[in-house]
């Protein structure tokens, strides 16, 4: 089997918010690059990438000519296709436009195996368990006004979704009190059966991120975890929230490639590892992360580790 033609486009799809029925902004479209590898077969891989933004149509471009360069390679040899792939690349990578286009084409192949074999991805990748615990993400952010996320909180409850998450870091004029409240009233709303998850989005410094945690730990909420608090990078800085609070921390989604991770890891920055699948290149290297994680878990908090894109704890 044989790659035989590569197809992309731009698709926009809408920013509605189909959990709880609160957008922060639903006129408002999400640009991805949509990816189809086809075989001289028949089957065909689908692959997706995103976070583009104005670059979006830059991305598609780097699709198509790294897409080009895998016509005539066999779509099996997932490993023997990204080498070649970042080779011909030069020193573009290893983040960036580079690393979101092999991770749609590395999607695509990983599809491609998958109807080859017969076999879900799931099985592909080991088959350790058949069910997954999934939790409701994007329904309780931080640009609804307080009375929507506190409506949206219920009706989630109402749903009988047993996990959600939603965020701190608010905008505009705010204080710890402030986001206290707002974590409070979520919580309050969910009920206390609920794993509540809250995420920053790199938005607070390191004081900020153990004075308001502190609060919200003192104010009962209960968080399941508590996720990117400061800059992704800032290890030290991250180990310092990590030891500080009985929370447990969660990082990663923002790291590109394989190799920050370990430094993450090594630091003791996180509890939790969260491993996005579009900054991080693929299947393959999330595969190979998922190895680093297990490796070092047994001085770790915690041995979990999250996949983001699909919000899906593995």
């Amino acid at each position: 089997m044989r790659i035989s033609t590569i197809r992309t486009q731009i698709v926009a799809l809408p920013n509605d918010e189909p959990l709880a029925g609160f957008s922060e902004n639903p006129s408002a479209t999400n640009p991805i690059v949509a990816l189809r590898v086809g075989t001289d077969n028949g089957i065909e891989g689908i692959g997706v990438s995103y976070f583009g933004g104005r670059l979006t149509a830059t991305l598609k471009r780097a699709v198509d000519e790294l897409g080009a360069l895998a016509i005539d390679e066999d779509p099996l040899c997932v490993e023997a296709v990204a080498a070649k792939l970042t080779a011909a690349a030069g020193g573009a990578g290893p983040g960036g436009i580079l690393t979101m286009a092999l991770s749609a084409i590395d999607v695509a192949l990983w599809d491609i195996k998958g109807k080859a074999l017969n076999l879900p991805l799931w099985k592909l990748l080991g088959g350790g368990r058949d069910r997954i615990a999934t939790y409701a993400s994007g329904a309780l952010r931080r640009g609804l006004k307080l009375e929507e996320a506190v409506t949206a909180a219920g009706r989630l409850r109402e749903k009988g979704y047993r996990q959600a998450k939603m965020q701190l870091g608010l905008p505009g004029v705010t204080s710890p009190a402030r986001e206290v409240e707002q974590a409070r009233l979520i919580r309050q709303a969910v009920g206390p059966e609920m794993d509540l998850m809250c995420d920053i989005n790199q938005r607070w410094r390191v004081e900020q991120a153990i004075d308001i945690g502190r609060r919200v730990e003192d104010a009962g909420v209960g968080l399941f975890w508590l996720e990117d608090v400061t800059a992704h990078d800032d290890y030290p800085g991250l180990a310092r929230v990590a030891a500080a609070l009985a929370t447990p921390i969660v990082g990663g989604e923002y790291l590109w490639g394989i190799v920050p991770f370990r430094h993450m890891i090594e630091a003791r920055s996180v509890d939790i590892v969260m491993i996005d699948q579009v900054r991080c290149g693929g299947i393959t290297p999330w595969l190979k992360i998922a190895g680093i994680c297990q490796w070092s878990a047994t001085g770790s908090r915690r041995s979990m580790f999250t996949w983001s894109g699909p919000s899906l704890m593995v």
